[in-house]
């Protein structure tokens, strides 16, 4: 919903970018929305660092990347791209701690087509030529601490990482979520895909009549150790209520 003070020009809905769908009767002459596969197809295999069992990060080999891609990973020129230039080192692979799945559950992975939900566990595998369905939360600590189902990765039997997750919902490379899978899927579903919100912003700004500016100077990331923090640790450093969220309650 948007709205504005009385007196001045309301924003206008974001206009769509892209069409989902190539036979879609509207917006011929938009280009086609990014496919699963064009998100997330020049990120490394997780499954060949071992390393990821243990830490959520790796120096590792990226694939050639669609223009989306490029986009992610900071390679182009954005004509309306405002935010800082970050410092960081794209050669890392970061948010992509692996997922140990039984034998069992990857061949039903296997056997499950593009774009259809696996039978016991309920997963949706992700079409490489389709849209990914919505990523969400889950539940808070207070009403049972359930996670949202994982999508299965399109080729390899093994449910998505936080970084395929991240790239699926517009989040450029350089930026970090929380080391553990259970936090950086909750960041993400209970967030707003920053390309939807920058659309949303642009409007504002244009009826504000602001002249935005890319600002020159590269900003730092923060410290690593802030992904590694416990909620009590978190609390305790930002002196914060250590009950914002609740706890887990157990009925019996």
């Amino acid at each position: 919903m948007l709205g504005c003070r009385q007196g001045m020009p309301l924003p206008q809905y974001p206009s769509p970018i892209t069409r989902p769908n190539k036979n879609q009767a509207e917006n011929q002459d938009l280009p086609l929305t990014p496919t699963v596969w064009q998100a997330i197809g020049d990120l490394p295999e997780a499954e060949k660092y071992s390393v990821l069992r243990k830490r959520d990060q790796v120096v590792a080999e990226y694939g050639k990347p669609s223009d989306y891609g490029q986009q992610m990973r900071g390679l182009c020129m954005i004509a309306d791209d405002y935010s800082y230039t970050r410092q960081y080192d794209p050669r890392l692979l970061t948010s992509s701690i692996r997922t140990n799945h039984t034998k069992k559950s990857r061949a039903r992975f296997e056997a499950t087509g593009p774009g259809k939900i696996e039978l016991v566990s309920r997963f949706h595998k992700l079409n490489p030529e389709g849209l990914c369905n919505t990523l969400r939360a889950g539940t808070a600590r207070d009403r049972g601490a359930y996670t949202s189902p994982r999508p299965i990765h399109p080729y390899t039997p093994r449910c998505i990482t936080v970084r395929e997750a991240g790239r699926l919902h517009s989040y450029p490379d350089w930026l970090r979520f929380h080391v553990t899978k259970w936090h950086g899927f909750r960041q993400i579903g209970n967030s707003v895909p920053p390309l939807l919100a920058k659309a949303v912003a642009a409007e504002i700004i244009r009826s504000l009549g602001v002249e935005p500016c890319k600002p020159a100077e590269e900003q730092p990331l923060g410290q690593s150790k802030w992904l590694h923090m416990t909620m009590s640790q978190a609390a305790a450093c930002y002196d914060a209520d250590p009950q914002a969220i609740g706890r887990r309650s157990r009925r019996r």
